[in-house]
């Protein structure tokens, strides 16, 4: 079953579909950077660098030698920057030049004509325009023969430890429904026990990453030991293979003022609890705001390695969390190594979809596929 991951970025998304066995044949994107760390993870798979509205399908296809109706995944997630809560709504354009590649994608899909299409975006996608891209995606999918659904998903409530919540479209040509998975996480106390269908609660920041060692701002390695063996399930499947050293646990270095708005506050406390003579002009409540061990993180972005930018600091330690702890909240198993400067690793971890989520959304489709071959 094979996979062709478009705008794949460091490969959040192949990460996921690798991991639920399938095969990635090929990432396609135009950050060399981000492309650097794809290579080194998937040396298997086949990297296209370049502009994909320029793009030509068939060039690919010939490239990796497969024709229309062969694939079994197109998998990707377009920039949408237009679409995202950050920008104004008076600042929003139906038709604007940052929301097009879309319909590149769609392209994409007409010419390979997968078995089976995952689009990823962000949350306000599946609502913008009074539904207007909704509505073109599925009708265009529709018109290409496809069975289509769309969603969107809390990454939460499917193991992840962060409450990011992303639209999805999924489709298949199987005719087949029910391609999303179901939750498997939610609020609440209950055991899991897999003799029953009880939901899990939710993976706190501690359950992902109490066993990574305490580090001072500026401190860490770009390779170190473990301190300890896994303390929980989710720290298992961080450590998949008998990992026997940890990749990109280093905390940035913080200014003075940086260092002292910090180490003022506790665990959870946030802009609002800053002493006046350190708080800023200027913020929002979760500026320099330290994470809360017994709940899931808020959403990692690309600019996790600013304090004022976020709920971006360690519980305990006086720092901002670092690559490897917001790749754990991401769900990027420990396997997975990120390469180049500090800020583009950020940058990396922050636009990636979590792998786990993938992965759960690669075993439906993997069903709906051998479903699919089995009535044939």
């Amino acid at each position: 079953m094979r996979v062709i991951d478009m705008f794949c970025g460091c490969g959040g998304i192949s990460w996921g579909f690798k991991r639920a066995g399938f095969t990635i044949l090929a990432g396609i994107d135009n950050n060399e950077h981000a492309l650097a760390t794809y290579k080194l993870n998937f040396p298997e798979a086949k990297v296209f660098n370049g502009d994909i509205s320029k793009l030509d399908p068939f060039e690919v296809m010939n490239d990796l030698n497969i024709k229309p109706g062969e694939l079994e995944c197109l998998v990707g997630g377009p920039p949408c920057q237009g679409f995202s809560k950050n920008v104004p709504a008076k600042n929003r354009f139906f038709e604007d030049e940052r929301n097009l590649l879309v319909t590149h994608y769609l392209r994409f899909v007409e010419a390979f004509r997968p078995k089976m299409v995952l689009m990823e975006n962000v949350a306000e996608l599946a609502q913008a325009y009074q539904q207007g891209y909704t509505e073109i995606i599925l009708g265009k999918l529709s018109e290409l023969g496809y069975y289509a659904e769309y969603d969107r998903l809390l990454a939460a409530e499917y193991g992840v430890p962060q409450m990011r919540r992303r639209a999805f479209f999924l489709a298949t040509m199987s005719g087949t429904s029910n391609l999303f998975p179901s939750p498997s996480h939610g609020e609440g106390n209950k055991k899991y026990d897999l003799f029953n269908l009880d939901i899990a609660p939710f993976v706190t920041v501690w359950d992902a990453i109490s066993d990574l060692p305490s580090i001072t701002h500026e401190g860490g390695a770009h390779v170190m030991p473990y301190p300890s063996e896994p303390l929980t399930y989710y720290q298992i499947l961080m450590r998949p293979d008998n990992n026997q050293l940890l990749h990109n646990h280093i905390a940035r270095k913080l200014t003075h003022v940086q260092y002292s708005r910090i180490a003022s506050i506790k665990e959870g406390q946030g802009f609002n609890d800053l002493p006046e003579e350190l708080k800023p002009k200027s913020g929002y409540s979760g500026a320099y705001g330290r994470l809360w061990r017994d709940k899931p993180a808020p959403t990692i972005t690309c600019w996790v390695f600013h304090p004022g930018s976020g709920r971006f600091s360690h519980p305990l330690d006086t720092r901002v969390i670092t690559i490897r702890e917001a790749a754990r909240i991401q769900s990027f198993d420990d396997s997975f190594v990120f390469t180049g400067s500090y800020n583009e690793q950020a940058r990396q971890v922050g636009n990636a979809v979590p792998p786990l989520l993938a992965k759960k959304i690669a075993l439906q489709f993997k069903a709906v596929l051998e479903g699919a071959c089995i009535s044939q």
